[in-house]
Parts: C-alpha cells; structure tokens; sequence
C-alpha cells in the first residue's frame, strides 16, 4: 500500500507513472508484477532490467523478501526515484544500480550472474535476449513480462535465440488461479546450461549486407 500511495503521487509528478494509471496501479502494475514471484526460487538472485519505478522489481521484493533484488535503471531521475522508494519503505533486500544493462556483465562484482533476469515493457525479446542473456548464470533464466504478443515474439526472435545457445521460450500465464487480469511471460533458458561460463557471450553472428553497407559508409 506504501509503495502503491508513492506512486500515485511522487510517481505522477515525476513522470514514471501516467496520471490515467493510478486507478488501476493494483490491477494492472503491481499484482501483475508480483506474481512473477511463481518463477522466483527461494533466496535466488533477482536482477529487474529496466526498472523505471520499480515494476517488477520493487512489487516482487516486497512479495519475497528472501530473495536479492537488483534494479538497474539508466535514467538518473528513474534511479533516484528508485532509491529514494527503497529507502523509503524499508526493503533492504534492494539496492539500485545506474547503468544499462547491457552494460553489466563489464562490472566484476555481479559475477557469477544472477539466477532470475526480469524485465517488463522495456524491449522486444529479442532486445532483451541480446541484453539480458549475459546477465544470467548457467542454470538460471530470463522472465521477460509480456502481453498478447507473447507467442508473436517468441516466433519473431528464433534467430536471436539460437545464436545465443537458448533453449525454446515458454509462454507463461501467471496468477491464472489468483488474479482476474493474469500476466503473461516468457521464460528463457540456456539449451546446455553445463557448458555456459559468465559472462556469456554469443555465437558470432554474420552482419548482414545492410549492416556492412552502413558501417562501410556506403549507400
């Protein structure tokens, strides 16, 4: 309820969260991001990329204090608004990193990864394969929150996903049994886990003729 009030007011002045929104804050942002806790193991390492106001990030903290939560935002104004909600309501199972996250599997403290890479209306799939893969350790996953698009996107990121050694995704419905609006979600994880090393790199992949005309400079 604390974070839901913050984001009706300080988020709304703040840009993070559209003033039509705060009707539905409980229907539609943060329950909807808190059962992503379904796909959280106990005491596993969470990393939210993306986070904006903290959805999911923030929600799931609250839901699963035992896990790690990590909320990477590369906006100064979204990030001090994440640190400053964190503090506010006590969760000290959260800290905020201001950085992309493609960028961060550069930074040698975050090795060996983390167990569960999240993010929510950030990117294509296929984006966040690119950015997000890197992130997660041998045995872990993406859990990429969707909409209707879910099953589309699968189908339209086939080829980021072989380059890249993934397993085939799966569409998720989460909170079927508890929530009157479920959330859907793809899960990623690696096709051979055992032979995976952090940071993970892909499979070089061939530029495209395009490509190599624009980086040339040449029409």
């Amino acid at each position: 309820m604390a974070y839901a009030d913050l984001l009706a007011s300080a988020g709304v002045v703040r840009g993070l969260i559209g003033p039509r929104e705060t009707p539905r804050l409980w229907s539609r942002h943060l329950l909807n991001s808190a059962v992503l806790a379904e796909q959280v193991p106990p005491g596993a390492t969470v990393a939210d990329v993306g986070s904006g106001a903290g959805l999911p990030g923030l929600p799931l903290a609250i839901a699963r204090p035992d896990a790690t939560i990590t909320l990477i935002e590369p906006l100064l104004r979204r990030a001090t608004f994440l640190q400053e909600a964190v503090e506010l309501l006590g969760l000290s199972n959260v800290r905020v990193i201001r950085a992309r996250g493609e960028d961060l599997h550069r930074s040698p403290d975050l090795v060996p990864g983390f167990g569960v890479v999240t993010s929510r209306a950030v990117a294509t799939l296929s984006q966040l394969v690119d950015w997000c893969m890197p992130l997660v350790e041998p045995h872990g996953a993406l859990v990429a929150l969707k909409g209707d698009t879910a099953a589309q996107e699968v189908l339209d990121s086939q080829r980021t996903l072989s380059s890249w050694g993934c397993a085939q995704p799966q569409v998720l419905t989460l909170g079927g049994t508890t929530l009157a609006e479920p959330t859907s979600a793809v899960r990623v994880e690696w096709a051979r886990p055992e032979s995976v090393s952090w940071p993970a790199r892909p499979e070089r992949r061939r530029p495209s003729s395009s490509s190599r005309r624009r980086r040339s400079g040449r029409p």
